[in-house]
């Protein structure tokens, strides 16, 4: 057991492909966690219905029971209950999730910067934003278990000294920094990942139908995310007003964002070759095949083609970051009304795409360098023969 808890440690060993997070249809969970022989986990339905009747969202739910899932393949393997877990066994699922390979980042490694785009390639193993978020939901967990007496005396994932003894503050208010807890990932500050006009006209011209541009011109008129655009019906698009109604990631509600005539110019030549659709029906198909909704990770495939094409990485959320970035750089828009179209509820959310991009910082230096020195001249007011007078130029 030592050699197999040392292998998952050092992200050696996978972990089995047992159980799974799988959609319910009836009852109050929309999702459920269930075990290698089908069987749903009852300790982990408890919990998820508790976030259910908290009202956290759907894909809330889907996410906190991948994260729950993971845990418990880990157990799995150590050959521990949930309810004898220990510090040790979470060393064990950080260590694991630092340096196994991702099935999410193909094609990661030790290459350098992007030629075009100028990204840096994504580390292997998980991100340190997912591994904290596994921490805060498998913490979750066995919180909410406590209450009931279930579970370990102590909570085996630990916590920051004074973490609980922060108190709610305002919008604009800045938190105050808090000691990362222990086994916590030291997150580096990300900036906003724009794409230059130039390369963005390349990436239009690459893409292979209207539908293709009419749905990448969308994302960066509008700053939707990725998920909300494709989620976009019939009877939600007003074209008299230039904009689609979206129903938004952070309050669930039904809201309008902008879409430029561009877009809407090839919406209706895509509606035009493959037929409008219903009131009801989502306006993205998949072209091929039998009629089906466009998936999520078939617009990231199409995208992934373009960048083959191009020597790019960009990706479908790097649209949204265009988007904000082309407002901040516009000054007849405010930073209430760019918060207004992207959506953001707090003015710290805005922070990244404040900050001067530097690729654009090294092009105003290129140029200061490459223009000529100025030519002193004489304040106005002063007489040329006076001065020659006194400083004999």
């Amino acid at each position: 057991m030592d050699d197999v808890r040392l292998k998952l440690l050092e992200g050696r060993t996978g972990l089995l492909a047992i159980g799974a997070v799988v959609p319910r249809t009836d009852g109050l969970l929309p999702y459920v966690v269930i075990d290698d022989k089908g069987q749903e986990i009852e300790d982990f339905s408890v919990f998820l219905r508790d976030l259910v009747l908290s009202d956290m969202s759907p894909l809330t739910v889907r996410s906190y029971g991948n994260d729950l899932l993971r845990w418990w393949r880990v157990l799995s393997l150590l050959g521990s209950g949930w309810e004898q877990a220990t510090r040790a066994e979470v060393e064990v699922l950080v260590g694991w999730m630092r340096s196994a390979v991702n099935p999410q980042r193909p094609g990661t490694g030790n290459r350098g910067r992007n030629s075009r785009t100028g990204k840096r390639p994504l580390a292997g193993g998980y991100a340190p934003a997912t591994i904290n978020h596994a921490l805060s939901v498998i913490s979750s967990f066995y919180s909410y278990h406590a209450r009931f007496g279930r579970g370990p005396l102590i909570n085996p994932v630990p916590e920051a000294a004074g973490r609980r003894r922060l108190v709610h503050r305002g919008r604009t208010e800045t938190m105050p920094r808090a000691n990362r807890a222990p086994l916590r990932q030291k997150k580096s500050e990300w900036l906003p990942r724009s794409i230059p006009d130039d390369l963005f006209d390349d990436l239009m011209e690459a893409l292979r139908t209207n539908r293709d541009r009419a749905l990448v011109s969308m994302y960066v008129s509008s700053g939707a995310r990725a998920s909300e655009l494709l989620g976009v019906h019939g009877d939600q698009i007003d074209w008299a007003g230039q904009r689609v109604w979206v129903v938004s990631k952070g309050s669930r509600l039904l809201e309008p964002v902008p879409v430029s005539p561009e877009s809407l110019q090839y919406l209706t030549m895509y509606f035009h070759e493959h037929g409008s659709p219903r009131p009801d029906e989502l306006i993205w198909r998949a072209l091929h095949g039998k009629p089906r909704p466009l998936t999520y990770h078939a617009a990231r495939r199409m995208l992934q083609r373009v960048n083959a094409v191009l020597g790019t990485d960009w990706s479908l959320h790097d649209f949204r970051h265009t988007t904000i970035n082309r407002m901040v750089a516009d000054p007849n828009l405010t930073l209430p009304e760019i918060m207004a179209v992207s959506r953001h509820r707090q003015v710290s959310s805005m922070t990244p795409y404040l900050r001067p991009r530097i690729d654009e910082v090294f092009q105003k230096v290129q140029e200061h360098m490459a223009s000529p020195r100025p030519q002193p001249t004489l304040t106005p007011g002063y007489d040329p023969d006076d001065f020659s007078v006194v400083f004999g130029a």
